[in-house]
Order: C-alpha cells, then structure tokens, then sequence
C-alpha cells in the first residue's frame, strides 16, 4: 500500500500543476479582456467586458486555491504527515464533482486512505509526531 500513497501524493501534485496551468491561462483571458474593455467606446461593451474580466479572475483565484491545496495534499500524502490524510479525504470529496479525472482521483484517493493499512500508517505517523 506504500506505492499506492506515493502514487498519489504524485497525482495529486499533478493535479495541482494542471490547476495552476488552467489558472494561469484564466489570468491571460481576464487580461485579453480588460483590453477590450479599455478599447471599447460604448457602456454597453464596458459592463460585458468588466463581467468578463469579474468572472476570470474569480474562476482563477478559486484555481489557485485549488491548485495549493493539491499540491499541498500530495507533499504531506508522500511524506505521510498526520493531517494529510484528512485534508485528502476531504479534496477527494470536492473533487468527485470535477468530471472525469477528479472523480476517477477521488475514487483511487478513497480506496487507498480507506484500506486499513493506510490508516495505520497514518496513527503511526501521528504518534511519532507526539
């Protein structure tokens, strides 16, 4: 079960760099259209574009968020550090609503912090740390 939680720890760092590159691409949209904003004369074309502008950033905040705390997850799963094991519990429940390879992560995530092996590892890991 050791390669299968090293495995892991490295999917979920995976993750967090596919989010960070998702976020960084939200960030260069948000850009494009503060352009459009500035060179658009009408209110109209104004208020869409600083929507846009509104709702990229937003959405890539979220992804950063997201992309640090997968990344966050995967170093303390391949470290076997006490709380990663609960905030990868809970990452694998957000992430079974992010079709399809969020929800195929979680379904591995959860077999593996599930299995009693595991577990031990963790209570071990956690009466070390005490």
């Amino acid at each position: 079960m050791s390669k299968h939680l090293d495995l892991l720890g490295v999917l979920h760092q995976i993750g967090g760099v596919l989010a960070l590159l998702v976020a960084a691409s939200l960030l260069l949209l948000a850009l494009g259209a503060l352009g459009l904003e500035s060179a658009t004369a009408s209110d109209s074309q104004r208020l869409a574009s600083g929507v846009a502008v509104g709702a990229f950033l937003t959405v890539a905040l979220c992804c950063l968020a997201w992309a640090g705390a997968n990344v966050w997850v995967g170093r303390g799963l391949r470290k076997v550090r006490p709380h990663a094991r609960t905030a990868a519990l809970v990452v694998a429940l957000v992430n079974l609503f992010v079709l399809p390879f969020g929800t195929a992560l979680s379904v591995y995530s959860l077999w593996v912090l599930l299995n009693n092996e595991t577990r031990q590892r963790f209570e071990d890991a956690t009466a070390a740390h005490t």
